[in-house]
């Protein structure tokens, strides 16, 4: 099992990035390499690695759902809380009628049937929706109105709905009682779910900040994290024993309490929590395909296509219209819907078994549809979601309190020959290693290059375990540290504050006052006389 996992994680990481140089989402890759090494094709994957999938399914679902929870923005929910209640009902709601319609119809179901398949059919996929919305509030599309906050919400509340409709159709067709009043306490039990839910994410929360900061019973950010992740696998545990309230809604929810409470915490956890998903998303993924069931796509592929395009045309594009109604969305805005809101991967992978299992008529034809809908939605949808949003959404200004750091710093140290290079150095060292960054090494030669060889073997001592780059230019000083700063988007600059002969003490002093009042970024002055260093920043 051992080898299977790492072929898995390494043949993952290599199909998804080689997918991405081509234009297309990684996660395609990581599902097309699932398919080859699965049952279907090649049967790579032993029983045990593929009865592993479930559990390892529900952790990476939950990583990404942590994400979501201490990404998401307070005042933007609060700003768009209609529309994203509204997304969490409608769109779902109006999709799965839809398709049991039509499922009567091309696909010769019942109706409470044909319900069921429009159940599967309509949740939403979090480990497409939840990384994609996140990446543009990382990069500023759409944060104005909050619109990644609405649909990450909105996603989630529909979860809850699809999977309390699907359960009551289930009992429905395996023999249970069929009682009006099951459905009629239907919007009761919604509200129930997700108001416990609500309530389980914040109690643990209080208990997470209580145990990790006031207590302090942890010493470093990895013990954060795991206890942080242990504590959110508990609450999916506690919803499997006790179905009374959304697990995964509790999970999210107690991100964003955490985020709302105690922000210092939370920013250390978001990082932690974006490293295990570059782990879990590879196992996620490349499971996914693996269980696609291939031999029975056959026999649903056109009539599949069909439902599934008119569930997400006719149903889903009038769901999003009712939803955004009376809102300030722009009809480009309303359009982004459409790849940003209609992935399906781990909801159907998690459930389209079911029906089978319990021997219900048509089972293998909701599993087809289930495998069909993840083959064409997910890909898509993670496409659409990067290829659409800056066509049809504005561009705001990014909160780094709401996104991870997605890249290492970047410092620029511009240096002379002169005593003060060493401690330019070693402080620009210094901040690369608190910060896991680069340094750029900037000499502006003026006159003679005496002196660049020392220098550059100061470089190669102080910088030796960092990634850095040494550059020699001519021109003026001031200037060009401002343009090659602008140039490479470094995050600060580090320069000596004085010469080493009391003339240049005037001119270099001009050079850094300079430097001060012209640059953008933070700038931090090193002083070798005192040892000292002081930090600013130009508005």
């Amino acid at each position: 099992m051992l080898a299977e996992i790492v072929i898995i994680l390494i043949g993952g990481l290599l199909a998804g990035q080689g997918v991405r140089r081509l234009g297309a989402p990684p996660l395609l890759g990581m599902i097309l390499l699932g398919i080859l090494m699965g049952p279907q094709v090649s049967g790579l994957l032993k029983a045990e690695v593929l009865a592993a999938a479930d559990p390892l399914r529900s952790v990476a679902v939950m990583i990404i759902l942590m994400k979501a929870g201490l990404g998401l923005d307070r005042e933007k929910l609060v700003q768009q809380g209609s529309v994203a209640l509204r997304l969490g009902l409608l769109p779902a709601a109006c999709e799965a009628l839809v398709v049991g319609i039509l499922a009567t119809w091309i696909l010769e179901f019942d109706l409470a049937t044909g319900l069921l398949l429009g159940c599967i059919l309509g949740a939403e996929s979090p480990a497409v929706i939840v990384p994609g919305m996140l990446r543009l509030k990382s990069l500023g599309w759409g944060v104005e109105k909050g619109i990644p906050d609405a649909i990450l919400t909105g996603s989630m509340l529909s979860d809850v709905l699809m999977l309390l409709v699907f359960s009551l159709l289930l009992h429905q067709l395996t023999g249970g009682e069929s009682s009006p009043t099951a459905f009629g306490l239907l919007p009761l039990q919604v509200l129930l779910q997700v108001g416990l839910g609500l309530a389980g994410g914040w109690g643990a929360a209080k208990l997470l900040i209580r145990f990790l900061t006031q207590s302090r019973w942890t010493q470093t950010t990895v013990q954060d994290v795991l206890i942080a992740a242990c504590l959110a696998l508990g609450l999916v545990i506690s919803a499997e024993a006790w179905p009374f309230f959304s697990g995964y809604l509790a999970v999210m929810s107690l991100g964003f309490f955490l985020m709302a409470e105690d922000p210092p915490l939370a920013r250390p956890l978001r990082s932690g929590f974006d490293a295990l998903w570059g782990v879990f998303e590879i196992l996620l993924f490349v499971l996914l395909g693996a269980s696609v069931q291939l031999q029975t796509l056959g026999a649903v592929l056109i009539p599949g296509i069909l439902v599934l395009f008119a569930g997400t045309f006719m149903g889903r594009g009038l769901g999003w219209w009712l939803s955004t109604l009376g809102s300030n969305w722009t009809w480009r805005e309303r359009l982004f819907l459409l790849p940003a809101n209609s992935a399906k991967a781990t909801v159907q992978a998690a459930i389209g078994a079911i029906p089978l299992s319990l021997g219900i008529e048509g089972g293998e034809i909701i599993l087809a549809m289930a495998a069909l809908s993840i083959l064409l939605t997910a890909p898509l949808g993670a496409w659409g979601i990067v290829a659409f949003a800056p066509r049809l959404l504005d561009r705001g200004e990014v909160d780094p309190t709401r996104i991870g750091v997605s890249n290492p710093p970047l410092i620029l140290a511009a240096v002379d020959t002169s005593e003060l290079a060493p401690c330019v150095l070693k402080k620009s060292a210094d901040l690369a290693r608190r910060s896991h960054g680069e340094v750029v090494v900037l000499h502006v030669r003026t006159q003679s290059g005496n002196g660049i060889q020392d220098l550059q073997d100061q470089v190669s001592i102080y910088l030796a375990d960092i990634r850095h780059e040494f550059r020699v230019i001519e021109g003026v000083v001031p200037e060009t540290i401002l343009q090659l700063a602008a140039d490479r988007q470094v995050t600060e600059i580090v320069m000596g504050k004085r010469g080493h002969r009391w003339l240049e003490q005037i001119v270099l002093g001009s050079v850094s006052e300079a430097v001060l009042q012209q640059s953008a970024v933070p700038v931090i002055l090193v002083e070798a006389a005192v040892a000292r260093s002081s930090s600013t920043s130009a508005s």
